[in-house]
């Protein structure tokens, strides 16, 4: 009789703990969360991602781990938060790049924008900004058109094929004419690291990377590749103030989950990114990403018009990738 009442309490009092923990997501019990950066460490997307993780560790009450996963301008880290468990565990800082250009860009991409993640917080927009070497013969946009005209042309790097900067280049190649010829890195530091050495002529890259650059006298901007100037760099001209005809480029980061992730889980990661993103509004300023607001059932909107978007600039660029 007492092995049966002892039997008998053990069940009752696992029924009565059961509604709390159903109540949770299973990955908010235990366990760090990874945000996962397709591109190294020190590029735009890297920083943004730090700013971001710090408030989102908070409002999640978990550990945030940033993992850099760079390779096939970004694709190869998108793909492997695609294909991770959709437990909420596993979450990625998409681009303009992984999530727009790359639809339009590559033959062959090994997932689906769209149908293969879940939007969770549109993080910001950011312009790039054209830089040269500091001791660069190229003083301005005139000069640098001038060097492209010449027989041999110039070479402009990206931090790889697919992103926002190698498209920009592609598009100035086109409205400028000469010959340049694009260098894909694996990341973004090898390629600033290659333009300030003056391996590669130039490369649009977003002013959190290339401002500390400009300042140390390693880098010289030569334009911006918005219509508006970018608040990190106010005193650099755009390319259409400059002649540039239909020249307006901006790049955005985007938080995405698996697309099966459960719709509570879900709800819980846009919570904590909204929170996030409300604390590291000033911290994100500073580094030239500007905010906008979009709800959940407008997230999957936007990423649609952006690949559209894209889409045609690529077509137009004649850029593609094997």
């Amino acid at each position: 009789m007492s092995g049966f009442s002892t039997s008998r309490r053990r069940l009752l009092a696992a029924a009565a703990a059961l509604p709390a923990a159903m109540a949770l997501p299973a990955f908010a019990q235990d366990g760090n969360v990874r945000l996962i950066v397709p591109f190294g460490a020190g590029t735009t997307t890297d920083i943004v991602s730090r700013v971001v993780a710090e408030g989102l560790g908070r409002a999640l009450q978990q550990t945030i781990v940033v993992e850099n996963r760079a390779g096939a301008g970004g694709a190869s880290g998108s793909d492997l938060v695609a294909k991770a468990a959709p437990d909420g565990r596993t979450i990625v800082m998409g681009t303009v790049g992984t999530h727009a250009i790359n639809s339009s860009l590559f033959r062959k991409l090994p997932y689906d924008p769209l149908k293969d993640f879940a939007p969770l917080a549109l993080v910001g927009f950011t312009p790039t900004l054209l830089v040269v070497a500091a001791d660069s013969p190229a003083k301005s946009l005139r000069d640098l058109a001038a060097l492209a005209a010449r027989r041999e042309g110039i070479t402009f790097a990206s931090a790889g094929n697919g992103t926002s900067g190698h498209l920009a280049g592609e598009m100035l190649a086109q409205r400028l004419g000469g010959r340049m010829v694009h260098v894909p890195y694996k990341e973004g530091g090898m390629a600033l690291t290659s333009v300030i050495g003056r391996q590669v002529d130039f490369m649009f890259y977003h002013p959190a990377a290339v401002n500390p650059q400009i300042r140390a006298g390693k880098l010289r901007a030569l334009g911006a590749s918005s219509a508006q100037r970018s608040a990190a760099a106010p005193d650099v001209p755009t390319l259409l103030e400059q002649g540039v005809r239909d020249f307006d480029l901006v790049a955005w980061f985007m938080l995405y989950a698996p697309a099966a992730t459960p719709a509570a889980t879900l709800d819980r990661l846009r919570r904590a990114s909204t929170t996030a993103l409300a604390d590291a509004a000033a911290k994100l300023q500073e580094q030239g990403v500007e905010q906008r607001r979009l709800r959940p059932d407008e997230l999957a909107a936007f990423n649609k018009s952006e690949i559209d978007k894209w889409g045609e600039l690529v077509r137009r660029s004649g850029a593609q990738v094997d």
